[in-house]
């Protein structure tokens, strides 16, 4: 049991030695003591996974760490939940947060808040710890707001760069908006169930299908908005509420704003964060929650219907970007539309499965850029790069390795290929064979996207390795290759990008499906697609290859053969251009109707009611009217004999009259 509780909490001692301590012990040495207990608690995720994915005959080991609420019903321990779904994610979060912190020993040695920056990369990884370990909601909650804040700190690390701050605030603040629906989907749950312990939940679920709850006109369950609804349509409720929260931290569209400004933090942040763990969250939390999402038919067609317009549309703004990271995040908002396509067609393995995969082959395609950028002395743009292929060959190949993965290089029909080749195609034929109303136009939009993938991650390494170099001769000079700390890492995930796919493909959607998740995913009787997605037409099979072909031509045509084209291409289609290159202006329609309405109305209540009324009548206008009248008194304060004199004499007279004409006293 020391085993599982040493994996969550060795981060945060960490945490808290480089966080409280730092300045006593020095950088040098909180880098080694964070760096060295993530090495030990990847090491034991490796342990875990080895002991409970693929050798234990439970489905799932539970370890109580200490009894946490007991109030009004709710009875909630602080337990870690340890299943095949957990132990996967322990190693994806774990082995990439060890890899991270490793690189940051090189890519941060010049600044001198590097004690501050480990702390909260090791504070963010006990965080998504304790969201993957949960037992219950209130403790997914609080792994899931811990995520937020760290990453708060992490986007916003140069809080002296106004891009940064801005950036920290954004993704802060729409992930807010989404995690307003997680707290009333855990609420409605609790409404639903009587507790938010997933046992709880996961048994009495059945009671909710539709032939049990009775459709409509049934017993009144939950009252949402003023709308009174039975079992089946509370249930539908509660899926849809709890997936808004996958929404914000999974970077979907609509909520997928904050994403792309998160590069502002440094490249190991964008790594650990914004590739392989954070945006993961909401597809753990789906695929954890599937016994109920399951039941939900129509919500899971809701979440195929976002997870296809995002998978489109974070691929269609990648086409034109020219921030080398910010190529790499819309991509990742695209890889994250995959798995939750994935989710809502009842693949949950095959979500689980790219998830996997992805957390290899992007981190690797962050780190990377990265070491690009490192080595060019900062710069970003991949219009002022070109021919570093032969500066920077380590960094090269590696980074065609991630390519390769995240375009789907293999052979169709064989075990050949690169993890993405494995994941991705998955996805895709699975989507192509489920039942969901969905199906064909899911199907449509992910073909499409892997064509735009394709071409993107082509049109980067294009731009950035070959060709003439477009940096000045001085900067070209001092093109260096990153140190040994930081490549490390980058052989280790080439490592997963390679061999991931092939040598998990079984286990997690494939022939080995139910004796590796021994129940972590469910998977109700009428989702035959484990069987179905076996007989698919073998043009479907072959589609993702023929749109990673295409997309590599494309690219090759543009950027190699013609250099004179895209830039003809962009004025001929101005238009078109410029919608891609603002993202569709998503971000001038929010500044619109939310960030410029919300200042006009704090004007308008500032002037009309701080100024207005609380100033003039409020407890600062008495003061003032106070004051004006106390100035006008001490006026008459003049010191003169003669003035005081004549001041009596008008108050006597005044008496006289006032006699004269009948007063009294």
């Amino acid at each position: 049991m020391f085993l599982y509780k040493a994996i969550v909490f060795l981060p945060l001692i960490g945490a808290i030695i480089a966080g409280l301590f730092g300045r006593a012990i020095g950088a040098k040495a909180s880098e080694y003591v964070t760096t060295g207990l993530m090495f030990v608690a990847a090491i034991l995720s490796w342990v875990v996974f080895f002991t409970v994915a693929l050798g234990h005959p439970d489905g799932v080991i539970k370890v109580e760490v200490l009894r946490w609420i007991q109030s009004g019903g709710i009875d909630v321990s602080w337990s870690l939940r340890i299943d095949t779904l957990t132990s996967v994610m322990l190693i994806v979060v774990n082995t990439v947060s060890t890899l991270v912190h490793l690189y940051s020993i090189g890519y941060m040695h010049h600044d001198p808040h590097r004690p501050r920056f480990f702390a909260y990369l090791s504070l963010f990884t006990f965080a998504m710890l304790m969201l993957v370990t949960s037992n219950n909601l209130a403790q997914m909650f609080f792994g899931w707001e811990g995520v937020g804040l760290a990453s708060y700190l992490l986007i916003g690390f140069w809080y002296t760069k106004p891009s940064a701050t801005a950036a920290a605030m954004k993704a802060f603040i729409v992930n807010r908006v989404g995690d307003f629906g997680f707290v009333l989907g855990i609420s409605a749950i609790f409404v639903l169930f009587g507790s938010i312990n997933f046992d709880t939940i996961f048994a009495n679920a059945p009671s909710f299908a539709p032939a049990e709850a009775g459709g409509e006109g049934g017993q009144v369950f939950l009252t949402l908005f003023g709308m009174h609804l039975d079992k089946a349509h509370a249930l539908t409720a509660t899926c849809l509420l709890l997936f808004m929260g996958a929404m914000g931290k999974s970077a979907q569209f609509l909520l997928h704003t904050w994403l792309p400004d998160a590069m502002e933090g440094p490249t190991p942040v964008s790594a650990l964060i914004h590739a392989a763990t954070m945006v993961t969250a909401g597809v753990f939390l789906v695929a954890r929650m599937s016994p109920i999402f399951e039941l939900s038919p129509d919500a899971l067609v809701f979440v195929t219907l976002i997870g296809a317009i995002t998978a489109f549309f974070a691929a269609t703004v990648g086409l034109v970007q020219n921030d080398i990271k910010r190529v790499i995040a819309y991509s990742t908002c695209s890889q994250l539309g995959y798995m939750f396509v994935a989710l809502g067609v009842g693949a949950y393995g095959a979500a689980v499965f790219h998830l996997f995969t992805h957390a290899f082959f992007k981190a690797l395609l962050f780190l990377c850029a990265g070491s690009v950028i490192h080595a060019v002395d900062g710069e970003q743009d991949m219009r002022h790069m070109g021919g570093l292929r032969s500066h920077i060959k380590i960094t090269f190949w590696m980074m065609m390795i991630g390519t390769f993965a995240i375009t789907g290089v293999g052979i169709p029909f064989t075990p050949i290929g690169f993890a993405g080749f494995f994941s991705k195609d998955v996805i895709i034929e699975a989507t192509y064979a489920s039942h969901s109303p969905l199906a064909g136009f899911a199907f449509t939009l992910l073909v499409v996207a892997a064509a735009f993938t394709s071409f993107y991650s082509w049109r980067l390494i294009f731009l950035t390795f070959f060709g003439k170099p477009r940096a000045s001769h001085e900067v070209m000079h001092h093109v260096h290759e990153s140190p040994s700390v930081m490549l490390i890492p980058l052989y280790v995930l080439a490592l997963g990008a390679i061999f991931a796919g092939v040598l998990f493909e079984g286990r997690f959607f494939g022939e080995e499906y139910g004796e590796f998740w021994k129940g972590a995913l469910f998977t109700g009787k009428e989702n035959e697609l484990l069987e179905q997605f076996h007989h698919v037409p073998a043009w479907v099979g072959l589609s993702p290859f023929i749109a990673m072909v295409i997309g590599f031509v494309t690219a090759w045509f543009m950027y190699i053969k013609s250099p004179s084209t895209p830039k003809a291409l962009a004025e001929s289609q101005r238009g078109l251009y410029k919608f891609l290159l603002n993202k569709w202006y998503f971000d001038e329609l929010y500044d619109f109707l939310f960030v410029r309405s919300a200042k006009a109305l704090g004007r308008f209540l500032w002037q009309k009611g701080d100024v207005g009324v609380i100033d003039a009548y409020g407890p600062n206008g008495v003061a003032a009217r106070v004051v004006d009248v106390t100035n006008r008194v001490v006026r008459l304060q003049t010191g003169y004999l003669y003035h005081y004199a004549f001041a009596m004499l008008l108050g006597i007279a005044a008496l006289v009259t006032w006699m004269m004409l009948g007063g009294s006293i």
